[in-house]
């Protein structure tokens, strides 16, 4: 059996028939609308972030599957911040997240990134708060990795 598989980028709950998953799975002669409402359905949790999202085709008999990936760390910072973009230059900092929410993050994040632990986990997060000049209670993102480091903080 042939498996046709197609990918795209978008954003959560907004799939349309349109690109990028329209014009790839018409030809196949599956139900487009059904996987538009799947795709929408398991992705209105992340409205307003751009997801990846792989649909399967099994193309002699019609059946799909869709899977959803994770979106970016990144992406998920910013939503929770409600900013469009990070700090570009390391003096403009764009924003403040609390530790708190960096677990949030951490542990929605948990299946896609490498860590055995919370801790491990949150100092990834708080790494790409470094990269994007977001602090962590007020402290640099290398602050705050220093102080749960040093056992000061506990995660």
């Amino acid at each position: 059996m042939t498996e046709i598989v197609v990918n795209g980028l978008i954003e959560g709950g907004k799939a349309t028939s349109g690109p990028p998953f329209g014009p790839a799975l018409g030809p196949l002669g599956v139900n487009t609308a059904a996987i538009v409402n799947e795709i929408n359905e398991k992705t209105k949790a992340f409205s307003g972030i751009k997801i990846p999202v792989k649909v399967t085709v099994i193309k002699e008999t019609k059946v799909f599957k869709v899977e959803v990936g994770s979106p970016t760390t990144s992406a998920l910072i910013l939503k929770e911040l409600g900013l469009q973009k990070g700090g570009k230059v390391k003096e403009e900092i764009a924003g403040n997240i609390t530790l708190e929410q960096v677990k949030k993050i951490a542990q929605a994040k948990e299946a896609s990134i490498y860590g055995n632990s919370l801790a491990s986990r949150v100092k990834q997060v708080l790494g790409t708060c470094k990269s994007m000049n977001i602090t962590c209670d007020g402290a640099s993102a290398t602050e705050a990795i220093a102080k749960i480091n040093g056992g000061e903080v506990k995660v």
